[in-house]
């Protein structure tokens, strides 16, 4: 069975740049919930100064448990969530890409970076016509993300580079179905060349 037909899409005159879930427990390979993502770091700090020298919105998410009673089931089902409590190195995001003045981390208890969150409200507020997601993992989180963003009519890019997983299979079969139907996974060079910074 072949893909359906599709068009590509640019990105609009005033992309946002989401950052999924760059924390610590991710991040760090010794984490239950980590992998080596060095090089997915890179590429988002690529990005992340690309979209700062332009003066183009910056946004982060984490995942946070304040209490017991927040995502009972998704907790149940996968128990090394129990690691990002309010207030842990776990859920920090990793110093390497730290937030500046103006870029907000969005607090999710759920995988899709609108679920639950005012990221939405605020992507209006900074007048975004575009998404670049990027961050980990790529089967997960970020996916989820990317299906929302286009729930919420915007073009989204997802720079292959800037994304990751545990599991190589489902990075691999996760990036073509984004681009089979919700987004244009393209490669970080690509995206910085959009954004008239060159690699």
């Amino acid at each position: 069975m072949v893909d359906l037909a599709r068009q590509s899409q640019s990105l609009g005159a005033r992309p946002a740049l989401l950052l999924i879930d760059m924390i610590n427990a991710f991040t760090d390979p010794e984490s239950p919930l980590g992998s080596p993502s060095d090089a997915v770091v890179g590429a988002c700090a690529q990005l992340q100064r690309a979209f700062r020298s332009k003066g183009l919105p910056v946004c982060f998410t984490t995942v946070v448990y304040s209490d017991l009673s927040q995502a009972q089931v998704f907790r149940a089902r996968l128990p090394a969530l129990n690691i990002l409590a309010k207030g842990s190195s776990a859920v920090a995001v990793d110093e390497r890409l730290y937030p500046g003045d103006g870029e907000p981390v969005f607090e999710k208890q759920y995988a899709s970076a609108f679920f639950g969150t005012e990221l939405s409200q605020w992507l209006d507020v900074q007048n975004a016509d575009s998404l670049v997601v990027v961050g980990l993992t790529t089967s997960g989180c970020v996916r989820a993300s990317v299906v929302d963003a286009l729930q919420h009519d915007y073009v989204v890019w997802v720079p292959r580079e800037a994304v990751g997983d545990r599991n190589t299979e489902a990075h691999a079969a996760n990036l073509h179905d984004m681009h089979a139907k919700y987004a244009e996974v393209v490669s970080l060079s690509n995206t910085l060349d959009a954004l008239g910074v060159g690699s």
